[in-house]
């Protein structure tokens, strides 16, 4: 069996204090943008899966990189980025869709830590012993998959290089700046037409991918609670084949997400 990893929310920069002092407030923030009959559809489904003994275990690994110290303001750093991969596009669950490292728990994983840290390592090849766990979210069971899903928070202010390891399950990996997602020019809502209870959730259109779900809806939920979101048109809603299509149409040159 994996060690225990253990918890150290005292690491992390002080551009990042106000997200780790209240992980709480996420799950409401969370839930601000789900209409209540989603809710309680969702809540429904968990049930169900509960009953029948149904769903897996998983956690994903939220992993923030960049410099110890941050701008005097309070602000984030520039050079501040999120860890996100794209799946491929073969996969059964969620696929070609912008997401964290992660996966389901193993039986040899003690806890979500240790299963964030080895999924995220498996999909990236990033070196876990760089990586300082700082918090874990509440756990959210996601109707589509049937997963009870855990976000680890955690920090490293070098986490060496990622790369694709396995093409079969990822697509890309990305150190996405954070600035991508504070800029209010990269943020919509998005809906999925084939879903029975449409509801528009929060997304981010980038340069190499469009992160929206429970991955958009997580990080939204992170920059209310962080005072980082800037305002922005949550009037602006798009199908999810249309939003889609607009990855990747931008004039600058390179893939640097926005």
């Amino acid at each position: 069996m994996s060690a225990a990893v253990s918890l150290t929310p005292d690491v992390g920069p002080s551009w990042l204090r106000p997200l780790v002092d209240n992980i709480g407030r996420v799950p409401a923030a969370f839930r601000r943008r789900v209409p209540a009959d989603v809710l309680a559809m969702v809540t429904a489904a968990k049930a169900t899966a509960a009953l029948r003994g149904d769903g897996r275990d998983a956690a994903v690994l939220v992993l923030f990189s960049g410099p110890e110290s941050g701008p005097t303001d309070g602000g984030v750093p520039d050079d501040a980025d999120l860890l996100l991969t794209v799946r491929a596009s073969t996969l059964r669950h969620h696929a070609g869709q912008a997401a964290f490292p992660g996966g389901a728990t193993e039986p040899d994983d003690d806890g979500p830590v240790a299963t964030a840290l080895r999924e995220a390592r498996e999909e990236t090849g990033i070196d876990t012993s760089r990586l300082h766990p700082l918090a874990t979210m509440e756990r959210t069971f996601i109707a589509p998959s049937g997963f009870h899903v855990v976000p680890v928070l955690a920090f490293s202010a070098d986490p060496g290089p990622v790369a694709v390891v396995n093409e079969a399950e990822t697509a890309i990996v990305a150190r996405v700046p954070v600035r991508a997602f504070i800029n209010p020019a990269n943020r919509l809502m998005v809906f999925r037409r084939s879903f029975a209870h449409r509801f528009a959730g929060p997304a981010f259109l980038l340069n190499e991918m469009l992160v929206w779900g429970f991955t958009g809806q997580v990080i939204s939920a992170m920059l209310d609670v962080a005072g980082w979101a800037q305002p922005w048109d949550t009037t602006d809603v798009r199908e999810l084949d249309e939003a889609m299509a607009l990855v990747g149409d931008d004039d600058d040159e390179g893939s640097t997400p926005r």
